[in-house]
């Protein structure tokens, strides 16, 4: 909407495009004709005979009754036809009308419109119009149904006319059979040209195409006709009947809508309504169905009960409905085959049982994505945009225009403003400390519109911080959702992306589950910065809840087949992963989040006890990124218990119906399974690859032995001198620091881990596990799930406390909230913190070794390195880092050194990371301990080992 006006409030604008001018002024007397040059000089040397290399260039050469124009040289053809259009309309000074006509204009329009779809010049015309198809088509019928062709085929095959019946009547937009009683107006004034017959709903030629005309646009066949069969989908009114495959046979001499409207039980193909293509604009798979006679009542005063009347007629096909966007009532048949542009042959292509589900599923975003990556069983939406890189199947902007096109909504409105930025001192690359300027720039952008930077722009965007607003639109108009989100990025498609993927995230919440109540959609919509419609976005949607069946079955426990070694997960939740098995030899190289991940799998319906077992799904090679929920989570919680080179087996429950028929080549014995009440899905994996994280490799580039080895070398070294008894790893990830103590010899009788992440833990239990059934120092272990944040008070007093590698993945207020619980309330006599130095990443994103003696100007260039890692919410520079350690344990009645580990204190820009070690100065007395905290239980046990459980 312009300006805050209504859709009435908007005058139309046709904007006719240079050939539809010439053509409205001179209709088939217009010729264009095209050649290809070549030119055999180059620019500003026409004395040198060089011959041009490359593609051809084009010329037009535009015929018309009074002249004849030559246009320029063009790269493409379109374009030395449309100039050669402007030419001629310069050249006879035509007057151009930016105003869509009049209805009464358009109702003459229409009528020399029919006259020319009627010409002798239009069936012979070349290249043949899909139109044109039909009528040589129907000259083939016989009997009294000679030469008839259904308005059907001119409501949906000529978009002249469309347009036109929509100047006349607007309502055509939401209902195209509205052009068929339009049609008939029309024809009623060509009375000596053409024909109709209301009872017939055909349109006919009186007078017979010349011999000549015939001869030359109809191809005479020899021999006897040849049959084609073509599969479709019928799809019944009632919901409680299935779809099926139907089989047309369509004959080389015949009319193939006489064929489906056979299917459809109608004696003649003029009963037959054709829907609008669906999917893409330029398919031709299209829904068949029944016409009745409330179809030809134009809404208006004298029929103000028109869709009551069909109402009552017949029943609304709710599916496909829904696959169309549009009303169809009755029984119908899918399927793609039809005359198209620039042939003569009739284009046909079988419609499958798993074509028409995977028509469905595409309705959804999810469904958009696991089409995209070719994975419907195993893919999901991922949760995050980290970078195109690690992003597989279509972006998120892509996702909503498709899902915009296939609900039949206007293009997503995209608005991006872009700030320029002036980094603070204390916090640079953290987007909480920038300061906006009070200038700012608004573009609106459609369609493709600025969504993908350049790297002309790349220093530019560099300097600046975008921000992107959305809106959708329904066709007429009238808002059904916006996001406007408050996050920033450095690059104006990072944002178009999120912002995307906000929209995306939601509908695909309201799609898993339709039945969601009002007050958790909205905070759900809330959440994601959308807002929306309830009243236009029902209205969209209302055929959604009876159409997809997306609930997911209930899920029953984890169920292990390896109780030797698995045994210590039994008190992870339920994750719906049922008799899993993973063989082979534990190769040390295992996930972690942010890894790239490369797979082969496969996937079966299987029967109780295996008796009957289908391959629905398999995959070489299928990439994916772990921790952004880009798999299905019982494949993502499998992986992340393997190692590369190992083999798993696991049951899940099924998932909706749909995605098992969009999946299943074999849709009858697949659909013969579906109908056994012991079904289940088993997959089978083998982990090929994993590929670090950013940070990992840039780290892995430049340091021997890798960053992250030393950072653990760093810290197992100070616990070792420590003589610490008791050790509490805050963040613990998958245990790498633990599992490396157990590899050395310590004072250690105590371990215990704290994260967030189960997935994680499960991971380091398993490696523990393992380890420390030869291990004689360590007399128990435990591995907690909760928040380093949150105090516990099992954890208080503990020798020495590490957190590697932790803090920069909170945001920091939570990084300082930890540092005062750690030290107030746990109060470990060492804790050992390390963190990514901000500074350093000029270094490692460059790909170089420092230098010694770094070029002041050279610091400020880190100003626009990325962090070293997407989950990062900040990194800090050396000074942002010892202030605060410093603070916190001057605060807390610590001593706190500082150290670091890759580069030298000595030389720019330090140490790649930074470590700060704090010791308590005395300790606390008695009661002090638990001074102000709250004594409770709040981390949950994942998994304990003790060595006296274990001898025995």
């Amino acid at each position: 909407m312009e300006n805050g006006k209504s859709p009435a409030d908007v005058v139309k604008k046709t904007n006719l495009a240079p050939k539809s001018i010439i053509f409205q002024k001179f209709g088939s007397k217009a010729c264009y004709k095209v050649e290809e040059v070549q030119e055999s000089y180059e620019k500003g040397c026409p004395g040198l005979a060089i011959p041009q290399k490359g593609p051809c260039s084009y010329r037009c050469i535009l015929q018309l009754p009074e002249i004849t124009i030559e246009s320029g040289i063009f790269k493409r053809k379109k374009d030395a036809e449309k100039s050669a259009a402007e030419m001629a309309i310069e050249k006879l000074g035509i007057q151009i009308s930016t105003d869509s006509p009049t209805p009464q204009e358009a109702s003459d329009l229409l009528v020399e419109r029919l006259t020319y779809l009627f010409s002798n010049e239009f069936l012979s015309s070349d290249p043949p119009h899909p139109i044109s198809g039909h009528l040589r088509a129907a000259l083939e019928r016989e009997g009294d149904l000679c030469g008839l062709v259904p308005l059907s085929v001119m409501a949906v095959y000529d978009s002249k006319l469309n347009s036109l019946c929509k100047c006349i009547n607007p309502k055509v937009e939401s209902n195209p059979f509205l052009v068929i009683p339009l049609i008939m107006r029309a024809a009623s004034r060509l009375s000596e040209l053409v024909a109709t017959s209301e009872g017939q709903l055909s349109i006919w030629r009186k007078n017979l195409y010349p011999p000549e005309v015939i001869e030359s646009s109809v191809d005479q066949q020899s021999g006897a006709p040849q049959s084609t069969l073509v599969e479709a989908i019928h799809i019944p009114c009632s919901q409680e009947k299935a779809i099926e495959l139907v089989i047309l046979d369509i004959s080389s001499t015949g009319y193939y809508l006489d064929v489906i409207a056979k299917k459809l039980d109608l004696a003649d193909a003029a009963k037959v309504l054709i829907s609008r293509a669906i999917g893409k604009a330029s398919s031709e798979t299209r829904l068949y169905f029944a016409a009745h006679q409330s179809y030809l009542i134009e809404p208006s005063s004298d029929h103000p009960n028109a869709k009551e009347a069909l109402h009552s007629e017949v029943s609304l096909n709710a599916r496909a409905s829904y696959l169309s966007s549009q009303d169809i009532y009755g029984d119908a048949i899918l399927a793609s085959i039809g005359f198209t542009w620039r042939s003569k042959d009739l284009f046909y292509e079988d419609v499958s049982v798993q074509s028409y589900y995977r028509m469905l599923i595409s309705k959804i975003p999810g469904g958009i994505y696991k089409l995209s990556r070719e994975a419907v069983l195993t893919a999901e939406f991922p949760l995050a945009f980290t970078t195109r890189t690690n992003w597989r199947g279509s972006l998120p902007r892509d996702v909503l225009f498709t899902f915009c096109r296939q609900h039949r909504l206007s293009e997503p409105v995209f608005s991006t403003i872009s700030t320029p930025l002036k980094a603070v001192s204390e916090s640079p690359g953290s987007s909480k400390k920038l300061k906006v300027t009070d200038s700012s720039e608004e573009e609106t952008e459609r369609a493709s519109g600025g969504a993908i930077s350049t790297d002309a722009r790349e220093s530019v965007e560099s300097a600046v911080s975008y921000q992107c607003e959305i809106k959708i639109f329904s066709k007429s108009q009238d808002l059904i959702i916006e996001c406007s989100p408050k996050d920033s990025f450095k690059k104006q498609n990072d944002s178009i992306q999120n912002t995307s993927l906000k929209i995306i995230s939601w509908l695909n919440m309201y799609f898993k589950d339709l039945n969601l109540p009002s007050e958790k959609l909205n905070s759900t919509a809330n959440v994601l910065d959308v807002q929306f419609s309830h009243e236009n976005f029902l209205k969209e949607f209302v055929l959604s809840r009876s159409i997809h069946t997306v609930h997911h079955a209930e899920t029953e426990g984890v169920k292990f087949l390896e109780p030797n070694t698995m045994s210590m997960l039994n008190t992870m939740p339920e994750q719906g992963v049922q008799s899993l098995n993973i063989e082979g030899p534990d190769s040390g190289v295992c996930p972690s989040n942010g890894s790239l991940l490369c797979i082969s799998y496969s996937v079966f319906l299987v029967t109780e006890g295996e008796h009957m077992k289908e391959n629905l799904e398999s995959n070489p090679k299928f990439e994916f990124e772990i921790g952004v929920g880009a798999v299905i989570p019982h494949l993502e919680l499998v992986v992340t218990l393997m190692s590369v080179g190992q083999s798993a087996c696991f049951k899940t429950e099924l998932p909706p119906e749909e995605f098992i028929l969009a999946a299943a080549v074999n849709s009858a014995r697949t659909l013969s399974l579906l109908s056994s009440k012991s079904c289940c899905l088993e997959y089978s994996i083998r982990l090929l690859q994993v590929t670090e994280p950013l940070e990992d490799r840039m780290e892995q580039a430049l340091f021997s032995p890798p960053l992250s080895k030393q950072r653990v070398e760093y810290a197992v070294q100070r616990i070792k001198e420590s003589g610490a008894t008791t050790l509490v790893d805050f963040g613990c990830g998958s245990g790498s620091l633990l599992d490396s103590l157990l590899n050395y010899p310590t004072a250690l009788e105590k371990i215990v881990g704290v994260d967030i992440s189960q997935k994680s833990l499960g991971r380091a239990a398993k490696i523990l596990h393992s380890k420390l059934s030869n291990n004689t120092g360590i007399n128990s272990a435990i591995l907690y799930d909760g928040s380093i944040t949150d105090f516990d008070s099992r954890l208080c007093g503990f020798d020495i406390g590490t957190c590697l590698e932790v803090i920069e993945h909170m945001e920091e207020d939570q990084a300082c909230l930890f540092g005062d619980v750690v030290l107030s309330y746990f109060c470990p006599k060492v804790l050992i913190v390390s963190t990514p130095n901000y500074e350093y990443n000029v270094i490692l994103q460059k790909s170089s070794p420092p230098s010694q003696e770094e070029d002041p100007d050279e610091k400020t260039q880190s100003q626009s390195c990325k962090f070293r890692n997407h989950d990062h919410k900040f990194e800090w520079t050396r000074e942002q880092f010892n202030h605060w350690a410093t603070e916190l344990a001057a605060k807390h009645n610590y001593s706190v050194e500082f150290s670091g580990v890759g580069g030298s204190a000595d030389s720019e820009p330090g140490f790649a990371s930074q470590i700060a070690v704090f010791r308590r100065i005395c300790p606390p007395q008695g009661d002090d301990l638990f001074k102000n905290a709250d004594t409770g239980h709040h981390y949950q046990v994942i998994w304990e080992w003790s060595s006296s459980a274990s001898s025995s």
